[in-house]
Parts: C-alpha cells; sequence; structure tokens
C-alpha cells in the first residue's frame, strides 16, 4: 500500500526517519527555497528517490489545503511491536512510558498527541485494533512528522494493559469523575502506562476498570472539559516534569 505525505515538515521528518519505503517526491513549480525544503531535496537525492516538478494544480488531487507544495510517494505506516517499546525504555535505562488511546476518533486529536508524546520522550504508543484513528498522511500532518519517530501499535489493549502490568507499569487512567483523583495527588514518577479515552464518551468500561488509578485535571472555567489532545498533553508534561524534565 502506498500513500502520499505532505507538508514541508511531516515530509522532512519522514526522510529523516527513514522508516518507509520512498518512491517519489513532487515539488511545486515556483516553490520558495528554504532551509526545509533545501533539506529535503538534500535528503531525496542522497536515498536517490526520484523528484518532480509539478503544476500547483496537481497538488488538488491530494485534497488538502496545507501541502505547501510538497508531497512525497511512501510505503503505508510501520506499526511496532510492545516489545520493541519495553526494548527502547531499557536502552535509554529510564523507567518506561506508554501512552495508551482508547478509540480516539479525531485525526486533529491524534496528531497533537503524538506530537506531544514524541516530545516529552514517550516509549511507545498502543491503539486498539478497531474504531479509532490511525496513522494516516492527515495525522502524519498534524503531528508535524512526530509520528515517524515514535514507536506506534495497534493491538488489543485489554491484552496489552495486562503485559505491561506483568512488566510492573502503573496504568492510570485520565478522566473527569467523582471517582478520579487529582492529578497533583497521583504519583507519576514509576513504570507508567497513561490511558486517554475517546472524545465522547471516554474509555470504555473494560478499559477502565483495567485502570490501577484514575486521575482528573481540575478545571474552575465555564467549559465543561479540555480536548483529548489538550487534556492528555497536561498529563504527559506533568509526568515528565515528575521525572526531571
Amino acid at each position: 500500500m502506498r500513500e502520499w505525505l505532505y507538508g514541508r515538515n511531516p515530509v522532512h521528518e519522514t526522510l529523516r526517519a527513514g522508516r518507509r519505503n520512498f518512491f517519489q517526491l513532487h515539488l511545486a513549480a515556483g516553490n520558495e527555497d528554504d532551509k526545509v525544503l533545501n533539506e529535503i531535496i538534500k535528503l531525496c537525492r542522497d536515498k536517490k528517490i526520484p523528484t518532480r516538478t509539478v503544476t500547483k494544480d496537481w497538488f488538488h488531487t491530494l485534497t488538502v489545503s496545507d501541502h505547501q507544495g510538497v508531497a512525497l510517494e511512501v510505503s503505508a505506516y510501520p506499526y511496532r511491536p510492545l516489545d520493541e517499546m519495553l526494548t527502547l525504555a531499557h536502552q535509554r535505562n529510564e523507567q518506561p512510558l506508554i501512552l495508551i488511546l482508547d478509540t480516539l476518533q479525531d485525526p486533529q486529536n491524534l496528531g497533537g498527541l503524538l506530537r506531544t508524546a514524541e516530545a516529552v520522550g514517550v516509549h511507545g504508543v498502543c491503539l486498539p485494533l478497531r474504531c479509532t484513528a490511525t496513522v494516516t498522511p492527515a495525522v502524519v500532518n498534524r503531528s508535524s512528522g512526530a509520528s515517524e519517530h515514535l514507536l506506534i501499535t495497534q493491538a488489543n489493549l485489554a491484552q496489552t494493559i495486562t503485559r505491561l502490568k506483568e512488566e510492573g507499569l502503573w496504568i492510570i487512567g485520565l478522566e473527569k469523575s467523582l471517582h478520579a483523583d487529582r492529578i497533583d495527588r497521583a504519583r507519576l514518577d514509576g513504570p507508567l502506562a497513561i490511558v486517554v479515552g475517546s472524545e465522547g464518551s471516554g474509555m470504555r468500561d473494560l478499559i477502565r476498570k483495567s485502570c490501577d488509578l484514575l486521575i482528573q485535571l481540575p478545571m474552575r472555567g465555564q467549559i465543561e472539559s479540555l480536548n483529548a489532545s489538550i487534556a492528555g498533553s497536561v498529563v504527559l508534561y506533568k509526568v515528565w516534569e515528575k521525572r526531571g524534565f
């Protein structure tokens, strides 16, 4: 399966990560040079990726507006197994930090969370097998290419949580409810998996019951809650803070 990635930073980071197969690069005629574009061209030359100059009308076939005159044809996203995430934490001599996203629906939220996850050093991200946003070109674009540097798996989340508990991880679910503790009262400095539920209904019952602890973000405004991307990002940064940045 092939797909087109678009946007200068997403294409640049995909080339830098080098985890996909690359087929061809399309550049819009009259593109204004900048540092990122020049680096894209250099990487394609080094990797012997064919490059074509096309009219801006060609980019209408992508049905996106933020292509920035750059598109790269690549193989499908390379999902990785859970074991690689645990191995990565061991190689870094760090306590494992895994992000579990339970049926997140909005590609924009998924992309935003992946960008934060990569920024704070998450060792891996787990998505369910069904009823979820996946790593599409839109998600790669929203993450600014951060998805290409992350280890992401699709798996049965209940089984994944069981395995993580066997490995000594504490499972913490993010939820706004009367049963959830405030985040400032939670221990966030050990081996952790943070669970973020879907935008509408939150975590599914089985996943919620699998959590060792539920936490919430205290709020005082008129809006009922933060969206999944922002709330999850706040929690990830709090975890990184507890680990001494």
